[in-house]
């Protein structure tokens, strides 16, 4: 009796649980891809930061041949530059996006972009804290700094930025835009900081890689992008200003 009902509920569940992958193989991919995966380096990246405080055996000779191109011209767009990669810059920025989405009543998109740069804000004080690495001193920088080291703020503070927006514009023809446009952002923060001397290269790939798996682990959660509907269309869907079915049961069970 048991093996004959065995025998029926093996196929029955193989053949669920294929239909299941196969609904759900773009999620286990952005899971794997965007999430697991820029973990993982940073984890690998922190772990060997935390033994060895003079980190990789590429990080001074890196950023000795960024310093080998220094010229006076490159100074000052290095300088300039990096600003654009400060919380005081991203922070007004963030503002102004959350203000439009607020008007446009896209509360569930706004929800998701303030969780994510306060969140992000959140993971690099913490990570700095607890890192304790002690920032370059290859030469004297033109835009010193003083707090720790790794993971790099700017270059998460940018990333997140970036990451975000790409998720927000997800489907529509601004999204290319975002991501061309933001890669090219991120690389010259990115090489501002190397410039300056105020950062190893491995605090700046780990800043974004954190970065790229917080803002995509947070979309999995809140979901800003329920439907096809582009962020900038006129009219924001139901879920944005409405909770989705499991949501609401998730409160009542609360």
């Amino acid at each position: 009796m048991f093996s004959t009902d065995l025998s029926k509920l093996i196929p029955s569940f193989l053949n669920f649980s294929k239909k299941l992958l196969v609904a759900r193989w773009r999620s286990l991919v952005v899971l794997l891809i965007g999430v697991y995966l820029p973990l993982q380096i940073f984890g690998l990246l922190a772990l060997e930061v935390w033994k060895n405080q003079g980190g990789f055996p590429w990080d001074v000779p890196i950023l000795m041949a960024v310093h080998s191109t220094a010229r006076a011209q490159l100074d000052v767009i290095a300088v300039t530059l990096t600003q654009f990669g400060s919380i005081r810059i991203v922070f007004p920025i963030v503002c102004v996006i959350g203000l439009v989405l607020l008007i446009q009543k896209r509360w569930r998109s706004l929800t998701y972009l303030l969780t994510t740069a306060i969140g992000s804000a959140i993971i690099n004080r913490t990570a700095k804290e607890f890192m304790h690495r002690v920032r370059p001193h290859l030469w004297d920088s033109l835009a010193p700094e003083s707090s720790f080291s790794f993971p790099s703020g700017h270059s998460m503070t940018s990333m997140t930025l970036v990451a975000a927006l790409v998720i927000l514009t997800w489907g529509s023809v601004w999204c290319w835009v975002v991501l061309i446009a933001g890669s090219l952002f991120v690389l010259g923060i990115g090489w501002t900081r190397l410039y300056l001397g105020v950062h190893f290269p491995s605090d700046i790939l780990a800043g974004w890689m954190v970065s790229i798996a917080w803002a995509i682990g947070v979309s999995l959660v809140i979901r800003p992008s329920l439907t096809k509907d582009s962020i900038i269309s006129e009219t924001p869907p139901q879920e944005e200003t409405t909770l989705l079915p499991e949501e609401t049961q998730l409160i009542g069970e609360e």
